[in-house]
């Protein structure tokens, strides 16, 4: 970047600091992208005041190909007040950014486990109370697909043996039941008659009390999960909220209905379960490609 160009941007950056107050990372964010478009139209032999609306769809189409929507639409974000602050200071006549509109962000797909991985993790806790609470906590996450906060919520009474349900209490104080299953339904009912009654203190109403009757914090549940995903091989970043969404995802593989998956998840709309579908694609999609000879 030539002495003027270099100017041009710190008077800028200097502006927008004293207009709004960013932050030194958010300058230095737009310091990078702003220079980065500089550097790539130095390869067309035009300076950050010739660009063109051209140039500018250029540019964005060659960073979509290799980088994220979102850290493109950042990038756009940095061109349009830069060129804004141009045109104000009479330096343009046009923004060539005005008919630009930023690329749509993807949605990340979240992350999931495949249900050899589930298998592994769920054989992991021993016959301990700690262990046999540990494996009804698993169980339980994988068969209804809970958030963590719903899991360490549930109080005794919400529990349903005789059909086999709990009544949970999600967002929005919204409440819902989910049928949990013969597998973890007699692993619940085992946690409930040989261990329980050593870790939870008399009176105490929640299902999996923390120390001393306490709610369990998430974070403590979170470590014990983390060890035995160690132990199980598994080199995945995993959250309790990882089951939750291997929950969604097996359904979805074998057939369920997504207005089913969205009832049991417990989602006020539709498109939020619809993340799931994309997960089921690319898993039929990577089967293909492993399975087809012409794939």
């Amino acid at each position: 970047m030539d002495g003027e160009e270099a100017a041009r941007l710190e008077r800028f950056l200097e502006q927008l600091w004293l207009e709004q107050g960013l932050s030194d990372n958010t300058l230095q964010a737009y310091r990078r992208d702003i220079a980065a478009f500089e550097h790539w139209l130095r390869g067309r032999r035009r300076g950050l005041k010739a660009a063109t609306e051209a140039d500018i769809y250029d540019y964005l189409a060659v960073r979509l190909a290799t980088r994220a929507p979102r850290s493109t639409a950042r990038a756009l974000s940095a061109l349009r007040r830069f060129y804004a602050y141009l045109l104000r200071m009479g330096e343009l006549r046009a923004d060539p950014t005005d008919r630009i509109t930023p690329p749509r962000p993807g949605r990340a797909l979240p992350h999931t486990l495949s249900e050899a991985e589930v298998e592994r993790l769920l054989e992991l806790p021993d016959g301990t109370p700690a262990g046999l609470r540990d494996r009804a906590m698993l169980e339980l996450l994988y068969a209804t697909g809970l958030r963590v906060s719903e899991l360490l919520g549930l109080t005794v009474e919400r529990f349903n043996s005789r059909q086999g349900l709990v009544r949970v209490t999600g967002k929005g104080s919204k409440e819902r039941l989910v049928p949990l299953g013969e597998i973890a339904s007699d692993w619940l009912l085992r946690y409930l008659r040989e261990a329980r009654p050593e870790l939870a203190p008399p009176l105490c109403p929640l299902l999996f009390p923390g120390r001393g009757g306490r709610l369990m914090p998430r974070q403590s549940f979170w470590r014990r999960l983390k060890r035995y995903a160690m132990a199980a091989g598994i080199d995945k970043n995993l959250s309790p909220h990882v089951l939750r969404h291997a929950f969604a995802t097996h359904l979805l593989n074998h057939g369920a209905d997504l207005r089913v998956v969205q009832l049991l998840l417990g989602h006020s709309d539709i498109s939020t379960t619809q993340i799931y579908t994309h997960v089921a694609d690319e898993r039929l999609r990577r089967v293909h490609a492993r399975h087809h000879p012409r794939g």
